[in-house]
């Protein structure tokens, strides 16, 4: 059966799921708010910028107007910078059909209220639509998911059905989706392995090795449990793809914005050049203001992400935070029960 499909915001992960669902025989239309890219999706059918070389199907179709993107449809992926998310939601309300299932694809945390982005969503459109939001998440770079190379997410619904429903839209033999209730615990996974990816860049970009990504990926899974688990999610999420698969992917991939940007940070970059440079929006600053506020708040000990906090918006040197990192005083491996 032919969907109706509304794609929120033409960055790599939003182009990328528009031609997915596009080539699955479904009505899709894109929004995004900037007009070359638009233009350049009608009319050429590519995405240079985010997607260079990918050839995009005839069927997608891009727009400018948000209403006529979102008339009719069944399935709303917002995929969208977090920091703009409520703006587009609010003009969004009128035009969003009462039954239309609403998917968060975005891994971030909304600036000033820190909500995550399933309560802005319900924040905005109110809590009738509780029950048809759904999170999608896991390691899944756009840039290799729109060329067809075999991926697999979580669809995370407080009621399971919508979440079933996402996965069958979106299941091929390229796309495995599995299903979760456990919606907080995807989606901070989602969001709160961005500062470790950071962390982990910094790492590469300082110049070690190995051993210390593979102590920061654990060590950083271990802050992500602590504090979801405070949070209300559920361990054995974090076990999972949302959890430890896109943490590794994050912090061991150069497709990563979040790797690139600590990278650039290790190496000697400020703030400003190295988001410059990356060129695209790293959603793990603005998170790990809000993580490490968490965790002040429910004084959960995350002392990477306090860190990383540290070096971004305080001016500590990232070798001397290593350092402080590797000299705390001893602690036993084995998580709290």
């Amino acid at each position: 059966m032919m969907l109706k499909v509304s794609v929120l915001g033409a960055g790599s992960w939003g182009t990328t799921l528009g031609a997915y669902m596009a080539e699955k025989g479904n009505e899709v239309v894109l929004y995004d708010y900037v007009q070359n890219q638009v233009e350049e999706i009608n009319k050429k059918k590519t995405n240079n910028r985010y997607l260079p070389g990918l050839a995009l199907p005839d069927n997608l179709q891009a727009t400018l107007d948000l209403s006529s993107a979102l008339k009719d449809a069944d399935y709303v992926f917002i995929a969208l910078p977090s920091h703009v998310i409520r703006e587009v939601l609010v003009e969004s309300v009128p035009s969003i059909k009462p039954d239309a299932i609403l998917i968060n694809c975005s891994k971030g945390i909304e600036d000033d209220t820190y909500m995550r982005i399933s309560q802005v969503i319900e924040d905005v459109l109110g809590q009738g639509k509780k029950n048809r939001v759904v999170v999608l998440s896991g390691p899944t770079h756009a840039e290799e998911v729109s060329r067809g190379l075999p991926s697999a997410a979580v669809a995370a619904s407080i009621d399971d059905k919508p979440a079933v429903l996402v996965q069958k839209a979106l299941m091929s033999a390229t796309f495995r989706i599995y299903t979760s209730n456990d919606v907080v615990g995807v989606e901070l996974g989602g969001a709160v392995k961005n500062i470790i990816a950071i962390a982990a860049g910094i790492s590469d970009g300082l110049g070690f090795g190995d051993n210390t990504k593979a102590a920061l990926i654990t060590r950083g899974l271990q802050e992500i449990w602590r504090l979801g688990c405070v949070l209300g999610a559920n361990r054995k999420t974090f076990a999972g793809l949302a959890g430890l698969g896109d943490l590794v992917v994050t912090c061991a991939s150069k497709h990563s914005r979040n790797w690139n940007f600590g990278f650039r940070i290790g190496q000697g970059m400020t703030i400003e050049e190295a988001q410059k440079d990356v060129d695209q929006v790293v959603e793990g600053v603005r998170t790990t203001q809000a993580v490490h506020l968490w965790a002040r708040e429910n004084e959960v000990d995350m002392p990477i992400t306090a860190k990383v906090y540290e070096v971004l918006f305080r001016g500590r040197c990232p070798r001397e935070g290593v350092f402080e990192l590797m000299c705390r005083l001893p602690k036993t491996e084995m998580p709290e029960n």
